[in-house]
């Protein structure tokens, strides 16, 4: 547990920048983090150069050297460094002015408050373990975002497929223009599992007159289930939930609609 003579926040409100410089030149020289809320200008020199005009918002410069520059509304930062910064603080024109700077590539991001109304210094501590999960609905929309977390080449042509037994979770067509039929199951799959699965295949071959794959999608199976598989004809394929959870946090994933044709 941390020490009780610890102080994990240290607030300044509405500081001149005289005293914001001293608070962050302090801080970042113990390795400590610090929040700014203010009116700022942002900055950005490396790859490319950018500037970010007058506006309210939160900067958060972290231990480690990240930088998130956040507006008032949304989740994702406006303007962002990874760990690794170097920061620096100065005072020009009664604006105070931070900049991380990194090396490897060679980028910066200056952020220039005329007004500080709120200053944080952090001093936290968390060793907590962290546990990524992902439901069944979300597992789905990982395979659509990421057809290759089943096998390299599917396509993704439907989902929730109604057949007469029920609702394909997802239907794919393979590199080899196969139909695939995907069963995907968040826990060990059971038999029943592979049960339902051969009944969603059988329905569709009737429909398309043709040979169809079936595979079932899960961490992992039950007691006699991949021999079942196996007399059944169909397959199975390892798919983790926290894999599945790791693709839908990333920014750059796309919507759903991007994967069928109208």
């Amino acid at each position: 547990m941390p020490s009780v003579d610890r102080k994990p926040l240290i607030t300044s409100l509405n500081p001149d920048v005289e005293k914001a410089l001293s608070i962050a030149k302090d801080a970042f020289s113990k390795r400590q983090g610090l929040l700014i809320i203010g009116n700022c200008v942002v900055d950005y020199r490396g790859r490319a150069s950018s500037k970010l005009e007058t506006g309210e918002r939160i900067a958060i410069f972290k231990e480690d050297g990240s930088v998130l520059v956040h507006r008032p509304i949304g989740y994702e930062p406006v303007n962002w460094q990874p760990p690794s910064c170097v920061f620096h603080a100065s005072v020009t024109d009664d604006t105070l002015h931070i900049r991380a700077v990194r090396q490897k590539p060679q980028e910066s991001v200056r952020v220039s408050f005329d007004r500080v109304y709120l200053l944080l210094v952090l001093n936290l501590v968390d060793r907590g373990e962290f546990a990524l999960h992902a439901s069944e609905e979300d597992m789905q929309k990982a395979v659509l975002v990421m057809p290759s977390l089943i096998e390299d080449g599917l396509k993704p042509i439907t989902y929730e497929k109604k057949v007469e037994p029920g609702f394909v979770d997802v239907y794919c067509e393979d590199k080899s223009g196969r139909l695939v039929v995907i069963e995907i199951k968040r826990k060990t799959a059971s038999k029943q599992a592979a049960l339902q699965l051969a009944k969603y295949v059988e329905a569709i071959r009737n429909i398309v007159n043709k040979n169809v794959r079936g595979v079932l999608a899960a961490p992992n199976l039950g007691k006699g289930v991949q021999r079942l598989l196996a007399t059944l004809g169909l397959e199975f394929k390892h798919l983790d939930p926290r894999k599945c959870a790791e693709v839908l946090r990333k920014p750059e994933k796309r919507r759903l609609q991007e994967f069928f044709k109208e």
